[in-house]
């Protein structure tokens, strides 16, 4: 066994690490053998000087297998998505039950928030009971019977990958393409997947903020995913804007069921949805070709199938059975609910998204260090979007807060966060790249 200072060291320096020395590293960061301290040094290391194919793919393959894989034995094809983060990005919870309405399973592991953005396991958090940590046996049979199942990470699956997740959380070394490469697809390829499509963000609410970054990230998953048999395909989408109008943790999983609900169906958010739903079906051969996939997906939610597929979700994993139709009885409500309002009438011209999600940590809605607790009940709903209007009749947003002080910090924070003009501005494509 090499001692984890020496690996450390020679990354640091910028020496390749042969697949022997990252596997050892990783056996110790999950028994317990690398300390906290020297899994950031690592991180920063590969931060600054990066992995070649073969390192990330030797990473990537260390994290999978530092715990166990499944194998599924389903009459139709184990799909999933993943998204590299965003503000108001509750794809994942409403895209899992649309595709098995489809006929896909989805065993969908989903993480925390990283940085500024928000984490699908802390918006399932907010739903009461939900058992997002079940053992593999019931991860499993929920698959099974109901034919989609978001978790997050069991100490069975990946738990190199949740230990250096969390610790790339607070340690400036979210963006790093290889570490992001690795973190997902280690969890994919230990959920025995059939099929893979990522939603690579681009924009200022993205860790990769220019499109050479972003298709960059794509082209490493699909290269990587590739060459471990996942067939994957990246779409590159706009992250802008917040992609929903609803940031925050129970407030994105009342945004969904009205969403699967049909009670809204934001123009932005449904695209998206639609079109990662559309490639996971191909993938899953579950359609003939893109437009079938579909109609095959508004189907589904026009029925209603998918929210009853979401709620049955709910219940097998511990929530409760009735939250789409009494949500606002299990849902943590703000004590404080404030409208930031727009004195004159004008067109968001930009908004710095980061900021917005920024925001939302600074309301108790996400995490600075890996031990803090989350407010499920702050965050903002009717968020605008780059070139929405907005005026004395349509505000900015509205503030969920625990308390005025808090309130103030985030109305400041949203009013900096904008760049109003008189001129309306062409909208920038929410699909800005597609590679496969």
């Amino acid at each position: 066994m090499m001692l984890p200072q020496e690996i450390i060291r020679a990354k640091r320096d910028g020496l390749a690490l042969d697949p022997a020395r990252i596997a050892d590293f990783i056996a110790g960061l999950t028994d317990g053998r690398v300390t906290e301290g020297q899994a950031a040094a690592f991180a920063m290391a590969v931060f600054f000087r990066g992995l070649s194919l073969e390192e990330r793919v030797a990473l990537t393959r260390a994290m999978t297998h530092s715990g166990t894989v499944l194998r599924w034995d389903l009459p139709g094809p184990v799909l999933d998505k993943h998204s590299t983060g965003g503000v108001g990005d509750a794809v994942s919870l409403a895209l899992a039950p649309l595709v098995a309405a489809c006929g896909g399973y989805v065993p969908m592991i989903s993480g925390r928030g990283l940085g500024h953005t928000g984490g699908t396991l802390d918006k399932l958090g907010a739903i009461p009971g939900y058992d997002a940590r079940p053992d593999l046996d019931r991860f499993r049979r929920v698959t099974k019977d109901v034919g989609c199942a978001i978790i997050g990470q069991t100490p069975d699956l990946a738990p190199a990958d949740a230990r250096l997740y969390a610790i790339r959380d607070v340690t400036g070394t979210v963006e790093s393409l290889d570490l992001i490469t690795a973190s997902i697809l280690s969890k994919k390829l230990a959920a025995g997947l059939d099929g893979l499509v990522m939603d690579v963000k681009v924009g200022s609410g993205a860790f990769m903020a220019g499109p050479d970054q972003a298709r960059g990230l794509g082209e490493a998953i699909v290269g990587v995913a590739g060459g471990a048999g996942l067939p994957t395909v990246a779409l590159v989408t706009d992250m802008d804007s917040p992609l929903a109008s609803a940031a925050g943790n129970a407030l994105e999983v009342a945004y969904t069921l009205d969403y699967l609900g049909g009670r809204a169906r934001e123009p932005a958010f449904h695209a998206i949805t639609v079109e990662l739903g559309a490639e996971m079906l191909m993938l899953g051969r579950l359609a003939d070709s893109l437009p079938a996939a579909r109609t095959r997906l508004e189907e589904a939610l026009d029925s209603g199938r998918a929210l009853a597929i979401f709620s049955r979700m709910v219940a097998a994993l511990g929530g409760p059975a009735d939250l789409a139709e009494r949500p606002g009885q299990y849902l943590a409500r703000a004590a404080v609910v404030r409208t930031v309002k727009v004195p004159e009438a004008g067109v968001i011209r930009r908004a710095a998204t980061r900021d917005i999600g920024l925001a939302v940590i600074g309301l108790g809605g996400g995490r600075t260090r890996p031990q803090d607790a989350i407010d499920p009940a702050v965050g903002f709903t009717g968020l605008a979007r780059a070139g929405d209007a907005v005026g004395p009749d349509r505000p900015l947003a509205t503030i969920h807060a625990r308390d005025a002080a808090s309130a103030d910090r985030a109305e400041a924070a949203l009013r900096a966060a904008y760049l109003i003009t008189a001129e309306p501005q062409p909208a920038d494509a929410l699909l800005r790249d597609r590679i496969a």
